[in-house]
């Protein structure tokens, strides 16, 4: 791989997959010549994504099997693996293997993290490859879009300050789904800012076109706020009380209303149409028109299900004291 030369920060990227194939691929050489340096970290891929991360000049960590596999796990070895070199990067680009990183992507990050050394992580937005293939594709594209400057949270693509990164640790292993969020948190309690610039960071491949897919990423979002809830109790507090609200109390009353009493149906009914308006017209005030905004409604009206599943399986996996498990959609 060819290396840039070394004018400003050094920047290293560590790319994190699981038989992600052609996207691997092309997340790859849009990395290339880049950084000064890159790893790939891989989690039990069967699809030759090691093979070619190598023929792509990649350093490749290969996860042990022995332990569950995390988001978290991987993104820490690949950095572990960065910063064993001298010298090592000044600043950390974080890529999912399904995504391809922007041109000019990483000259205005590091810029911006130059200028201003109260900012722990800068991330911009992600762009779906295929918005038009799926709802779900395009539901993701507008979930990624959301307004600049400082943010709580962001997800995995992300620019972090190595000393910073180093001194918090790094990801929690444990957490399976946000925990990016999760990392978030910690960089703003310890006084750093989280901010998003107005520019495309990364392309990603959702690749979701069923309903089976939609669903289980929607039960890993329900894991990942019950989690991190649990980790930080003043974090998704709103989303924690949907889900419950609307994916068990209201259901519960429904029934006993179906059992016992109409008037009680009729007011969970009343409850949930007035929250499925209230979510249109969310969508509409973010410019969404209003024959998506009512069909994205449908489905977040749904999501409250498969999030309290994945609350569900959280709550009993603590319990019970068991490893937390990666769950996929594709």
């Amino acid at each position: 791989m060819t290396k840039p030369s070394i004018t400003g920060p050094v920047i290293g990227a560590v790319v994190i997959g699981r038989n992600e194939g052609q996207r691997l691929i092309n997340c790859l050489a849009s990395i290339q010549g880049a950084v000064e340096r890159l790893v790939y970290v891989d989690s039990g891929s069967t699809d030759g994504s090691v093979e070619a991360a190598h023929r792509a000049g990649a350093q490749v960590v290969q996860l042990d099997t022995s332990a569950p596999f995390t988001a978290a796990r991987a993104r820490n070895a690949g950095f572990a693996m960065l910063t064993a070199d001298l010298p090592p990067p000044d600043y950390v680009q974080f890529v999912d293997g399904d995504c391809t990183l922007e041109p000019g992507w990483l000259t205005h990050a590091a810029q911006a993290l130059d200028a201003s050394p109260d900012i722990g992580i800068i991330t911009g937005w992600r762009a779906e490859t295929a918005p038009g293939a799926s709802i779900y594709n395009e539901m993701c594209d507008y979930e990624w879009h959301r307004p600049p400057g400082d943010i709580d949270a962001c997800g995995g693509d992300m620019m972090v300050r190595r000393d910073l990164f180093t001194r918090l640790g790094g990801f929690n292993p444990q957490v399976i789904a946000a925990e990016d969020d999760e990392l978030c948190l910690r960089v703003r309690a310890a006084g750093f800012r989280v901010h998003r610039l107005p520019l495309t960071m990364t392309r990603h491949d959702a690749a979701m076109h069923s309903f089976a897919q939609w669903w289980q990423r929607a039960i890993r979002a329900g894991h990942g706020f019950a989690q991190v809830g649990d980790l930080h109790s003043g974090h998704f507090v709103k989303e924690r009380r949907r889900v419950w609200l609307f994916g068990a109390a209201l259901p519960f009353l429904a029934v006993v209303g179906v059992i016992l009493s109409w008037p009680l149906l009729l007011a969970v009914l009343a409850i949930y149409a007035l929250s499925y308006g209230r979510t249109v017209q969310g969508q509409r005030a973010f410019g969404l028109p209003l024959s998506k905004a009512m069909r994205h409604s449908v489905l977040l009206f749904l999501s409250k299900f498969p999030n309290l599943i994945g609350a569900m399986r959280y709550h009993r996996r603590k319990w019970r004291g068991r490893d937390m498990e990666i769950i996929e959609y594709k």
